[in-house]
């Protein structure tokens, strides 16, 4: 049987409440920690816990779901058709491990390539955006409506700490050009501060746990988001992603498409 967004936000949230509970416990035991690609990119038990819980919950709620996950234990999904989630058990593991703040957990939901519903918490704040395209966007309780139309230099930016070290086409201009720039280390926490009209883009390379909820998010609350080398609706490639105020977003495609 379809669920309903109401149904689908109230198994979500609770699960989320959960996860929150484990984290802040084992914030007070040892983690074991490994890298992956390099010594920045980092998974920990917690990240694999968090991921497992997730993955049986579904299954129990949704017995034909595919499970795209951060860490693997879902399963190999190369299509969008019937019910997908995607699943990133703790983004910023970085900031989890060294700062013990600034991390989000991030649940997406599409039905045939259709979003029905997306689930940022920022773990350490308790603060938990939630909606769906047709529903709208909460931050908590709280109904959010569409962020101020700010330009690029009315905006404070969130870039990709990585990309701009090592000067990336278009990231330092996008730097230069904004009203100012953070590093947050986090795409949950760059899309909450989007959603809340805190920076007016963001501007990262991102796999699909990393931008689909934000990417549900920002469009249901008519930002825009754009893709340099992916169709906007794949939801199942890695990509260089904008998301942001239309005129930011126009302003930092003027901008990349003359530095890219």
């Amino acid at each position: 049987m379809k669920k309903t967004f109401d149904q689908l936000d109230d198994f979500v949230s609770a699960l989320m409440q959960h996860v929150r509970q484990q984290v802040l416990a084992h914030l007070q035991q040892p983690l074991d920690i490994k890298t992956k690609s390099n010594s920045r990119d980092l998974v920990t038990n917690v990240d694999r816990l968090v991921e497992q819980y997730y993955v049986q919950a579904i299954r129990e709620f949704d017995p034909v779901a595919n499970i795209l996950g951060e860490e693997g234990l879902g399963d190999a999904i190369d299509s969008m058709v019937g019910s997908v989630w995607i699943v990133d058990p703790i983004d910023g593991t970085l900031n989890f491990v060294k700062q013990k703040d600034q991390f989000a957990t991030m649940v997406a939901y599409f039905e045939n390539g259709q979003p029905r519903g997306a689930w940022i918490l920022d773990v350490m704040e308790n603060e938990l955006l939630h909606g769906a395209p047709e529903f709208g966007v909460w931050l908590n309780t709280k109904k959010l409506s569409a962020p101020a139309n700010l330009s690029l230099v009315e905006s404070v930016v969130s870039l990709s700490g990585a990309r701009l070290l090592h000067n990336v086409p278009g990231f330092q201009a996008v730097a230069g050009a904004a009203l100012g720039y953070r590093v947050y280390g986090s795409a949950g926490i760059s899309f909450i501060r989007l959603a809340r009209g805190q920076v007016g883009a963001f501007m990262s390379y991102l796999k699909p746990w990393d931008f689909a909820a934000g990417q549900v998010l920002c469009q249901a609350l008519g930002l825009q988001v754009t893709k340099f080398d992916r169709k906007v609706d794949d939801m199942l490639s890695s990509s260089l992603i904008v998301a942001a105020t239309k005129n930011a977003a126009n302003d930092i495609l003027a901008l990349t498409n003359t530095s890219m």
